[in-house]
């Protein structure tokens, strides 16, 4: 993989693509990932010279990504939009009180126990959430998955099996529901078409609040890491 020397040096995956007509940079909202798109014939030397010369701009995104940050007891943790503070608890399971969240066992795994219990919560809300919006439509869907994606937030096979990232479950409660009436909607239209946004509409008028706080904020869930993870 070619790298842009400096301090930090940078990783820049190269992406030929027979509709790319220039050079173009991007540097991914959710893990801080630079791709640089080129034509096919494109060389890789004319790439590298052209992302040297965005230098400037591409460190100063780089610099505004959310800073990973690692989950154990004293940390700070959203939960359902709740900031909670992670502190040593009694019994067998993680637990939410008034005090934050309640992680008993060794403080060494606190991080992997908080990533069961939040995995598992999620399942729950969007389940709940999937099921009231299929409901709403007169739909079905096969099944949900819960894994930990980088570039989307959840997805619609075409057989009706829906995905969603179990990191949702600390965004606030509306973001969530928002996913969910978003990739039950393509039960109806499995497209971005006006016909599937309007179908979105219909079952959560407020969309573009939820999505846009994705976008301002989505980042900042992938910061968390919980070990092992």
């Amino acid at each position: 993989m070619p790298v842009l020397p400096g301090a930090p040096p940078v990783e820049i995956t190269l992406r030929r693509s027979a509709r790319s007509r220039r050079f173009s940079l991007r540097v991914s909202r959710l893990d801080g990932r630079v791709t640089l798109s080129l034509p096919l014939r494109a060389r890789e030397a004319e790439a590298m010279a052209f992302a040297r010369s965005q230098e400037g701009w591409l460190r100063a995104a780089l610099a505004g990504m959310a800073v990973p940050a690692m989950v154990g007891l004293g940390s700070a943790l959203p939960v359902e939009g709740r900031l909670l503070s992670l502190t040593a608890g009694s019994g067998r399971s993680v637990r939410v009180a008034e005090t934050g969240l309640l992680v008993p066992g060794d403080p060494a795994q606190a991080g992997a126990r908080v990533a069961g219990f939040l995995k598992a919560l999620a399942r729950e809300r969007l389940v709940s959430a999937s099921d009231h919006y299929a409901a709403a439509l007169s739909v079905a869907f096969t099944g949900i998955t819960l894994r930990d994606t980088r570039s989307r937030w959840g997805s619609c096979s075409p057989d009706g099996g829906l995905m969603y990232s179990w990191r949702l479950i600390m965004a606030p409660p509306s973001v969530l529901r928002y996913v969910a009436a978003h990739e039950v909607a393509h039960r109806l239209q499995m497209n971005h078409s006006a016909a599937y946004w309007a179908v979105v509409g219909r079952i959560y008028p407020s969309w573009q609040a939820e999505r846009a706080w994705l976008r301002s904020h989505g980042q900042s869930l992938h910061a968390w890491r919980f070990g092992g993870d």
